[in-house]
């Protein structure tokens, strides 16, 4: 089986299904994670590359260690600008999926919520719907939404649809390396009571599972599948 995990920002892959990518890749898959944003530049009054290089190059690095930890094939980080996707054509980003999706080929694509706050995240998400258009050569048989703690929950009730998962993946034997993902990514995260605090994904990870009757899941929306 071969996932293409599609996030928005370096963490988010780690944050919404780090457990899942090391269990998947314990059981013979191969998984691909897509970055498509930069991740730093929104943190400025005006967005300035030249500037943010090293805590770009940081980034990266941290993308790469944390997908080593996880044992993923491949990650793969664009540059599209961070918290601003809703200024680009959609079509740009919808040919940059696609264009992953025809290289890698993947069965199963897991991205982000359609009504995360963050707006790079509802962008990728309608991007990666239209990348998966379900035509008669398309590889695609299933696609995953996961939440992302400070996003997913930060939404508004009134927007959109609230996040009720339909979908869980076990990961009380993988938990402990996503925490290991999670911090290769020190700068991105928080300290406790942050909800994006070490602390906060271990409980939230463990309220997932006790939902289900397991040690520590990962949750997802089953946005569509074909078997």
């Amino acid at each position: 089986m071969k996932y293409l995990i599609i996030a928005a920002h370096p963490d988010d892959e780690v944050l919404g299904c780090g457990g899942s990518m090391a269990k998947w890749s314990k059981t013979g898959s191969e998984v691909h994670i897509l970055i498509l944003a930069e991740g730093v530049s929104a943190r400025d009054m005006h967005r300035n590359r030249e500037s943010r290089k090293a805590d770009f190059s940081h980034l990266a690095q941290a993308a790469q260690k944390a997908g080593d930890i996880l044992g993923i094939a491949s990650v793969k980080l664009l540059s599209y600008p961070d918290n601003r996707m809703d200024s680009l054509d959609l079509l740009d980003v919808v040919k940059s999926v696609e264009e992953h999706i025809d290289k890698i080929k993947p069965e199963v694509v897991v991205t982000h919520h359609s009504s995360d706050l963050n707006i790079d995240h509802q962008v990728i998400h309608e991007a990666v719907m239209g990348a998966c258009r379900p035509q008669p050569e398309q590889t695609v048989k299933r696609i995953l939404s996961f939440e992302v703690v400070s996003s997913t929950e930060w939404q508004s009730s009134t927007f959109g649809n609230s996040f009720a998962p339909n979908w869980f993946e076990d990961v009380s034997e993988t938990l402990e390396l996503k925490i290991k993902a999670l911090e290769a990514y020190e700068s991105e995260m928080r300290e406790w009571p942050h909800v994006r605090s070490i602390k906060a994904v271990e409980h939230l990870a463990r309220w997932r599972g006790a939902s289900v009757g397991c040690e520590a899941a990962e949750a997802f929306i089953l946005v569509r599948g074909i078997s």
